[in-house]
């Protein structure tokens, strides 16, 4: 689910398009669920995922990379150097990957 690798720290998310609102919901089957408002066309799911885990984590977006999962609902991001971590997501973290 949460691995740090040095600073940086990788997700494993399960994303859930077209939702009411962004959230995230928690862990799910060994990754972080997600939901997002935006639907899953022309990478408008990414981009919106990408700005959503920047708000969270309080970094810039070019701070996270979506490293696998382009077109699927499960994905892997790297978050560099997060600020803070989100208060849903505390206490998920696992050592270095």
């Amino acid at each position: 689910m949460l691995f740090w690798n040095g600073q940086d720290l990788e997700l494993k998310v399960r994303i859930q398009p077209k939702a009411c609102r962004d959230e995230i919901v928690g862990p799910q089957k060994g990754e972080i669920k997600i939901r997002i408002t935006a639907p899953p066309v022309e990478g408008k799911a990414n981009a919106h995922l990408i700005r959503f885990l920047a708000k969270q984590f309080d970094i810039p977006p070019s701070r996270v990379t979506l490293l696998n999962g382009e077109k699927g609902r499960s994905k892997r991001l790297r978050i560099e150097a997060p600020s803070r971590i989100p208060e849903s997501l505390t206490g998920l973290s696992q050592g270095e990957s």
